[in-house]
């Protein structure tokens, strides 16, 4: 099939792989323009386009796809689909009408069920036990196309963001082979508004771990700001980015430490108890709670938050 890929991270990287590989013929690869990254802010190209470059496909990275040279240089590769992952553009009405087929979105929920930017942080922070792919038909609305297959994943009890974005990743290259495979017999269900959530972006402010909260949704939260941003806190005043920690019975004032060993940082929450066993100090590594507490003494009244 006659394919325009629209895609930028590395969710999107594994999609165009898996096309490529399965012998589809991608006319062009659209991308985010290159973006400052690392220490020293040099512009740095997307995972897409870094794949593109390696599979030796065309590669546009138009700042919009309002302007009509960018649309009429779409229409002229006269393509049957338009398959879209995580690209960060809004497509306009002109450009889903372009492909004969239309424009197919890889999503990152089972929807309607966290439409939005950051579906696999919500899942996650909101305690699902269960989340998967959408192949939607898009529409001009956000995330509100018919749906065409639904593939659906398990969120393990230790799932980070990064481990189940990986796993989401694999099952979305699967899952867009196999729509497009079967692109003639599936049917596109019409989404209901029943059960519709939204996955805002996540906001630096969010990953603020509040030690009033109970220890099951600070856990949570740890493990959906893991890798981005990183859960953080202050102990004695200086910032602690928090990457694993584990929701526990004990209870005290919120932020006291009740044991701090080899085992972790026990740290009291409004209800329960949040055991902190990697941390990082600002400019630091990642420690362990024993590597963690050999650089760091405790003194009577130290606590964990503002």
């Amino acid at each position: 099939m006659r394919i325009i890929f629209a895609g930028t991270p590395e969710f999107a990287r594994v999609a165009l792989t898996a096309l490529h590989t399965a012998g589809h013929t991608v006319l062009s690869v659209l991308t985010q323009p290159d973006r400052p990254a690392g220490r020293g802010m040099k512009l740095t190209p997307s995972a897409v386009k870094q794949e593109a470059l390696r599979l030796g496909l065309p590669v546009l990275q138009p700042v919009s796809l309002k302007s009509a040279e960018v649309q009429a240089t779409l229409r002229a590769f006269d393509a049957d689909v338009m398959v879209v992952a995580a690209y960060g553009l809004i497509l306009p009405q002109t450009v889903l009408d372009l492909p004969r087929r239309g424009c197919l979105n890889i999503h990152a929920s089972l929807l309607p069920r966290w439409r939005g930017a950051a579906p696999i942080h919500r899942a996650i922070l909101a305690g699902d036990t269960e989340t998967g792919i959408s192949i939607m038909q898009m529409d001009a609305g956000l995330d509100t196309g018919a749906v065409l297959s639904m593939d659906r994943l398990p969120i393990l009890p230790d799932d980070t963001t990064g481990s189940l974005h990986d796993r989401l990743a694999a099952l979305g290259g699967d899952a867009i082979v196999s729509a497009l495979q079967q692109l003639d017999t599936l049917v596109a269900l019409p989404q209901t508004e029943t059960g519709m959530t939204y996955a805002a972006k996540i906001g630096k402010t969010e990953a603020l771990l509040d030690f009033n909260r109970d220890a099951i949704a600070l856990a949570r939260a740890v493990r959906a700001f893991n890798p981005a941003p990183g859960a953080v806190t202050q102990l004695n005043g200086t910032p602690i980015k928090v990457w694993q920690a584990s929701a526990h019975s004990e209870c005290g004032a919120p932020g006291s430490i009740l044991r701090a060993d080899a085992g972790g940082l026990l740290v009291a929450c409004g209800d329960g108890a949040l055991c902190l066993t990697e941390l990082q100090a600002a400019g630091g590594k990642r420690l362990s709670a024993s590597q963690f507490l050999a650089g760091h003494t405790l003194t009577p009244g130290s606590h964990f938050g503002a």
